[in-house]
């Protein structure tokens, strides 16, 4: 409900919220003030006359104090507004707006609260002696007694402040981005537990000492006020540290735990040791680990089964459902005598050949750029310029071809790869229906590069590409012709060239 009014409250007023800050701390510190001036009076015989002429001092001090602090964080209020303002902030501009409005309150108290309250104490206090005819030496009990309520109301008009702060933070909150810069510069929830129940023993013990005890004079003021911190301390230390430790310890394991799946540790959990809302928060951290395990599992499943770019960029959801027309360089690699092969050897050692083959060609692709569409029996087809576009996708689709050849040789299986090469325009995206999807490439040119690969079988070669690959080399490739020759479902002949063989690479080239 208070959220909702002092959401209202900062959409209608817009820069002029800030005296809704400051008159809502004003008013709780003028509250203590007030009810700081009645123990007081009780102690002494005071008239009605003098205690409201003191209250009305008290208050109007600290209405002044209270008002002036926040006018000097007035600056800060405005930077935020100022944010507000803006079209188009930028993340640091925003990041720089929440840590201001967060933290709002505990930089005016901390500023301030060093001169608020003795300018409020002092004077009242010495006030009090005039009004109620008093020594000078009971000026320091007066100041004395009013210790203890000064602190309760900074602690109180600190927790409306943050209150009436949270429209600010809430404004800005929605525009962070998930990995913004966090750093903990507001007050440390150790801090406040620590302090809160704390004061707020002391001053119930004083206000419950004044009301039943006797009050005759500053001997019973200052022996109402040694019983009223020294029982309240013993009391409220034991409380507080007992719900720091049930409180912000539950909150830094999960801290800690969070810091350790940040790293990649999807295995850290945390120990349900409550059942209260932080053990709900260690369950509910354990829950959602586990679903960051078990979808780590299947992407890592999923990159086994389809190339581990194609995986990521379906994954994130970018790539466009009609797919992308673009200029790749396809290749077309083939076992040459697989048919004949597969006919006398057992299933067993068939597949376990055909694996070796694919565990060093799978990798010379990948790190010259590439991405193997699929594997069609005994062959493999692989795209070089999508998803990932390169410039030179015609020499990353050559270097891995000729690097192919010389390391299925080299691997002495009794089997040879033939390679065909060709560059063209394709449509790339993600081929199927019913739930069943594929990124692929679709395209003449695709066909095109499998006929060049058979053509391999009447040249000789072991790599024959194209011409429109040869025309998109950016290095120089010694490359021989072998003329135009009829490609099977083209009604043109086609110019292909070979390149120069290479040895095996010796250990692994940079892409």
């Amino acid at each position: 409900m208070l959220d909702r009014i002092t959401g209202w409250l900062y959409e209608r007023l817009g820069s002029r919220y800030w005296l809704v800050l400051a008159v809502g701390q004003a008013l709780v510190s003028i509250f203590v003030a007030l009810i700081t001036v009645v123990i007081l009076a009780s102690y002494y015989d005071a008239s009605t006359h003098d205690v409201v002429r003191l209250a009305a001092f008290g208050s109007i001090l600290t209405a002044i104090a209270v008002l002036g602090g926040s006018l000097r964080t007035r600056a800060a209020f405005c930077a935020v507004r100022t944010w507000h303002g803006t079209p188009d902030p930028t993340p640091a501009e925003t990041v720089k707006a929440w840590e201001t409005a967060s933290t709002l309150t505990y930089v005016q108290y901390r500023r301030n609260s060093w001169w608020i309250n003795p300018f409020v104490v002092l004077p009242t206090s010495a006030f009090g002696v005039v009004l109620f005819d008093l020594g000078w030496a009971d000026f320091f009990v007066l100041v004395l007694a009013c210790v203890v309520p000064a602190v309760y109301a900074t602690i109180l008009s600190y927790s409306a402040g943050e209150m009436l702060s949270r429209p600010l933070v809430a404004a800005i909150a929605p525009q962070l981005a998930d990995d913004f810069p966090f750093s903990r510069i507001g007050l440390p929830v150790r801090k406040r537990i620590m302090l809160g129940p704390s004061v707020y023993t002391i001053a119930t013990a004083l206000l419950v000492a004044s009301l039943l005890g006797e009050r005759s004079g500053s001997d019973d003021l200052v022996l109402t006020v040694a019983a009223s911190v020294g029982i309240g301390l013993l009391l409220s230390q034991e409380l507080s540290v007992l719900l720091a430790e049930a409180i912000t310890v539950p909150i830094e394991r999960v801290r800690a735990a969070m810091s350790r799946v940040e790293a990649g540790d999807l295995a850290a959990r945390v120990p349900v040791t409550t059942s209260d809302e932080l053990g709900e928060l260690a369950h509910d951290f354990n829950l959602m680990v586990r679903g960051l395990e078990e979808r780590e599992q299947m992407r890592a499943a999923f990159g086994t089964y389809v190339d581990k770019e194609v995986a990521a960029l379906i994954l994130s959801g970018q790539f466009p459902e009609e797919g992308v027309e673009i200029d790749v360089s396809i290749m077309f690699c083939d076992v040459r005598g697989f048919t004949s092969y597969a006919e006398a050897a057992p299933a067993t050692e068939v597949v376990a050949v055909l694996n070796r083959l694919f565990t060093v060609i799978v990798p010379i692709v990948d790190r010259n750029g590439g991405h193997v569409d699929k594997f069609i029996g005994d062959g493999l087809l692989a795209v070089f310029g999508a998803p990932e576009v390169y410039p030179d996708h015609a020499d990353r689709a050559v270097r891995a071809a000729r690097e192919i050849v010389a390391a299925t040789t080299a691997l002495d299986t009794g089997l040879s790869v033939a390679v065909g090469v060709n560059t063209g325009r394709v449509v790339a995206g993600s081929i199927g229906g019913a739930g069943r999807l594929n990124f692929s490439v679709i395209g003449d040119a695709v066909n095109v590069a499998a006929r060049v690969e058979a053509a391999t079988r009447d040249t000789g070669d072991d790599v024959l590409i194209t011409a429109a690959t040869a025309a998109m080399l950016q290095s120089d490739i010694p490359l021989v012709s072998r003329g135009s020759i009829p490609l099977k479902g083209k009604s043109a002949p086609m110019e292909v060239l070979a390149p120069v063989p290479v040895a095996a690479p010796s250990a692994e080239q940079p892409v």
